[in-house]
């Protein structure tokens, strides 16, 4: 069967006073990303447990939280227990990430596991086989509107290559710098799962801009 892209915007970019407000302006995605930092993985601190909570509970569309935080093996199986579907760390946090990926599933979410963009693919491919969602930066984590490093795709492209040999059954997502001019090198290299900030939230109507990006991105993945 064709892959359907997903787009999935991050709240990075809405405005922060109005979340409940900014989480319905994307009712047409198909996730809504909700990064969390905690200033010591990342340079940044951003959302928590609770505020993902209050999110959750008016989002039209399932939370993608990506937990850019140290000790996720504390920290991760909240998330799912609070509702969200994807609960995604990063495997340079995480001490034992099969153990984390576990606790995610058993508390109702989809792991993923998070590379930042000079971590390679190859030391995590046993790891990857007990997780739903493979994320690739394509920027360094931390902070929004950064510019999109095409030097990571080959990571891409061999993370597709191993899902559709049947080594993994994952969903490959991309975050960072996506948007108009970047999602068609993204999906062409094998994404199906697209993280666009500004590219959403700074368009005059957010759910066009999702259908913009859906289309570009459909029309640039491998048949």
């Amino acid at each position: 069967m064709p892959r359907e892209p997903m787009i999935a915007p991050s709240l990075l970019s809405a405005d922060f006073a109005r979340l409940a407000e900014e989480s319905r302006r994307v009712s047409d995605a198909d996730w809504l990303h909700f990064d969390v930092m905690d200033a010591h993985f990342v340079p940044n601190l951003t959302f928590g447990l609770p505020v993902m909570a209050a999110v959750q509970a008016v989002s039209p569309v399932p939370l993608d939280c990506h937990l850019m935080i140290e000790n996720p093996e504390r920290w991760a199986p909240g998330y799912a227990e609070a509702g969200a579907g994807n609960v995604t760390i990063h495997a340079e946090a995480a001490a034992d990430p099969r153990a984390v990926a576990r606790d995610i599933r058993a508390a109702g979410a989809l792991a993923g596991l998070a590379l930042k963009p000079g971590t390679p693919l190859e030391g995590f491919l046993d790891v990857l086989r007990d997780f739903d969602t493979l994320l690739v930066m394509t920027v360094e984590p931390g902070f929004g509107g950064q510019e999109f490093i095409a030097d990571v795709l080959p990571k891409v492209r061999r993370a597709r290559e191993l899902v559709d040999a049947g080594h993994l059954t994952l969903f490959v997502e991309v975050d960072g710098g996506i948007n108009a001019d970047t999602i068609e090198q993204a999906a062409a290299a094998g994404a199906d799962v697209f993280v666009a900030g500004s590219a959403v939230y700074g368009a005059d109507d957010p759910g066009k801009a999702i259908e913009a990006l859906r289309a570009q991105a459909a029309g640039a993945m491998p048949a």
